[in-house]
């Protein structure tokens, strides 16, 4: 967001640079994030949700890509902003984006909106869990599928109670490794398409993908690595911070003129039917 106020203000002197440098810590911090992964939680945990978590993320593109359309929103603004919804916000932005080829304005306006959403969610989904009476453990699981980002996710269950921040942390965390199919099958999809926006051009594969997936597996399988993982991981976490960062300021006012507010209104439809559903979802006992 900083990022962002920056570059609508005082504007982004060393354009070149950053946009020159972004894409090289973006492939990084994806890769670093691996290193905080342990494979065999997460996929106990995925495997118990696996049914849900598909339809859930099949259903929220889908309906992400029809209001994109119904709201005239740029194409590649509109997967970023679907595919940030249905995974886990920033982070599921920052692993497709290169290989959409998604310039820094299609990016940063998607973040912007993810971002404002994260900090509404942060605050709102606990009053709205006492309000409802929700168990510890239902409400980890509606914060891990509802709110986008990882931290927030946090945040919000942790003001809640332990249990409920296990349950959202596990099940955020195996929401997560979604990432990987999407963004290879993203990759393939681009790469299969004759034009992209017109023109020819080959499609990058998110090599970066399997970076994450090797350092997942070398703390797993290395224990004695676990904790060198950690701090890779956290240092990740910094670059992710500094490219998010970096990517707001490739945002402009001219950019945001053209692209008006449409985006904005796709990402908070979509954000309140999704959340809705898994809220019923999960009253109905349908989501355990």
């Amino acid at each position: 967001m900083l990022g962002v106020v920056m570059a609508l203000t005082i504007g982004n002197p060393h354009i070149a640079r950053t946009r020159a440098l972004t894409p090289k810590l973006l492939a990084g911090s994806v890769v670093g994030l691996g290193a905080a992964m342990d494979l065999r939680v997460v996929a106990v945990v995925g495997a118990q949700g696996f049914g849900y978590t598909l339809v859930g993320i099949a259903v929220t593109l889908c309906l992400g890509v029809l209001l994109g359309k119904w709201l005239a929103v740029r194409r590649k603004t509109s997967l970023l902003v679907s595919v940030g919804t249905a995974i886990c916000g920033g982070s599921a932005i920052a692993a497709v984006a290169p290989v959409l080829r998604a310039d820094e304005e299609d990016t940063s306006l998607a973040l912007a909106t993810v971002f404002m959403l994260n900090a509404v969610a942060l605050l709102l989904f606990p009053w709205i869990g006492h309000a409802l009476h929700l168990s510890e453990r239902a409400f980890g699981l509606w914060a891990a599928l509802a709110i986008h980002d990882t931290s927030s996710v946090v945040g919000a269950s942790a003001m809640y109670g332990n249990e409920a921040l296990m349950v959202a942390t596990t099940t955020k965390l195996a929401r997560a490794l979604w990432i990987v199919p999407l963004t290879l099958g993203l990759g393939f999809w681009v790469a299969r398409r004759e034009h992209v926006e017109g023109a020819p051009v080959k499609a990058k594969r998110p090599w970066f993908i399997l970076g994450f997936l090797l350092a997942a597996a070398l703390v797993t399988f290395l224990p004695v690595l676990q904790p060198m993982g950690l701090g890779v991981a956290a240092l990740a976490k910094r670059s992710l911070v500094l490219t998010l960062f970096l990517l707001g300021l490739g945002l402009s006012r001219d950019s945001l003129v053209k692209m008006g507010p449409r985006p904005i209104l796709q990402g908070i439809l979509l954000w309140l039917i999704a959340a809705g559903a898994t809220l019923g979802a999960i009253l109905a006992g349908w989501i355990r």
